[in-house]
């Protein structure tokens, strides 16, 4: 019922904005033509006093009053010749206007009693929490929490709950912020520092940063089994150009986990685009950390030069092939082994604009860039 007073209120309000203006304008209108008589008047009164002080002649008063009453018999013909048909013309207009507006209210109430939900009851937010959880959705069940949480914000058990969620629904900032405070709230445990090293990894577009790697190794000393700590780590060697590295810790696991384990598919893929990678055109080809263990033996003049050589090699060989992300990340890191910033820079200028300054991929470089010290430059 409140919902069709407010409704009957609202309508009437805007019908009212628009007759009382139709209203307005057809009073305006009628009384142009008095005005314009009031102001003969006052001119024939001024006439007669100026005669009456002697201040114009007889003559010249008689021929000014003859000319103001020309002027108001035209005033006269003219109201009456256009008065009949634009009054017409004005009643017609507002009773066309009217019909329009009492009826798009009547026609549009029409439809919604036909098609809509009127008797639907109202659902307010307070309501909405206080349903069965089992009958609530998941946004519902997110608000829910975080009102309580909102209430209650030393409630370590409810961080711990919501952030795997945040996860899941990909709010990765606030997922963070979660683990953050259950960990303060309730302490370290393995779940938890894993679960922070995916969300930090998953707001940098998948790069495993050093506050990233540093969840994981946190993760795999309260729980070396860790199946989702021992995978981004094995990644993160992977993004490093550690290719045969993040290999072997990827075979590794296959062999630790069960048969059900929900992370044999993930390691599987990873292993598969890793062997792709290594066989694809030679494109990411470079020193990795066992070249430069090799070059360590080697005079300062012979080490420098193979390695220069190796980076330029790939170097090169990005040129001709530029669309090899994992190549670039190689070479970048390559440079900054070496110490050549500039040319860190360069190379990473390089790949942002291959595959474009706004792409997904651009700022998995930046990042990558980031965890390596290296900023991008414009």
């Amino acid at each position: 019922m409140l919902f069709w007073v407010i409704a009957a209120i609202l309508t009437l309000g805007a019908s009212l904005a628009v007759l009382l203006p139709l209203a307005a304008s057809a009073k305006g209108a009628s009384s142009s033509g008095q005005h314009d008589l009031e102001v003969y008047r006052d001119q024939l009164s001024e006439l007669d006093r100026d005669a009456a002080r002697g201040l114009i002649q007889p003559a010249e008063a008689a021929e000014a009053r003859a000319e103001i009453a020309r002027r108001i018999l035209r005033l006269d013909n003219a109201g009456a010749a256009g008065g009949a048909t634009a009054g017409r013309a004005s009643v017609t207009a507002r009773l066309v206007a009217t019909v329009a507006v009492l009826a798009v209210p009547l026609v549009s109430w029409g439809l919604y009693v036909k098609l809509g939900s009127p008797d639907l009851p109202s659902q307010p937010l307070s309501e909405r929490l206080a349903k069965n959880p089992a009958d609530s959705s998941v946004d519902e069940l997110v608000a829910r929490a975080e009102a309580h949480l909102a209430a209650n914000p030393a409630d370590g058990r409810g961080w711990d709950v919501l952030a795997p969620v945040y996860l899941r629904l990909q709010r990765f900032s606030d997922a963070e912020g979660a683990y953050r405070n259950a960990i303060r709230l309730d302490g370290d445990s393995a779940v938890r520092q894993a679960g922070l090293g995916e969300a930090i990894a998953s707001a940098a577009g998948g790069i495993v940063s050093a506050d990233a790697q540093d969840a994981f190794e946190a993760a795999l000393k309260l729980d070396p089994a860790n199946a989702k700590a021992s995978f981004y780590l094995a990644m993160a060697l992977a993004q490093e150009g550690r290719a045969k590295e993040a290999t072997t810790a990827w075979q590794a696991m296959l062999v630790r986990l069960p048969p059900d384990s929900p992370w044999r598919g993930a390691v599987e893929q990873a292993l598969a685009k890793s062997g792709s990678s290594d066989v694809a055109s030679g494109a990411t080809n470079g020193p990795d950390a066992g070249d430069f263990d090799a070059a360590s033996s080697m005079s300062p003049q012979d080490r420098e030069t193979m390695i220069n050589t190796m980076v330029a090699g790939l170097d090169d060989k990005l040129r001709q092939n530029p669309r090899d992300p994992e190549g670039w990340m190689r070479l970048v890191r390559s440079y900054v082994v070496l110490g050549k910033a500039d040319q860190a820079r360069e190379a990473l200028g390089r790949a942002i604009a291959v595959f474009g300054a706004d792409s997904d991929q651009a700022k998995k470089f930046t990042a990558f860039a980031a965890s390596l010290g290296l900023t991008a430059t414009e």
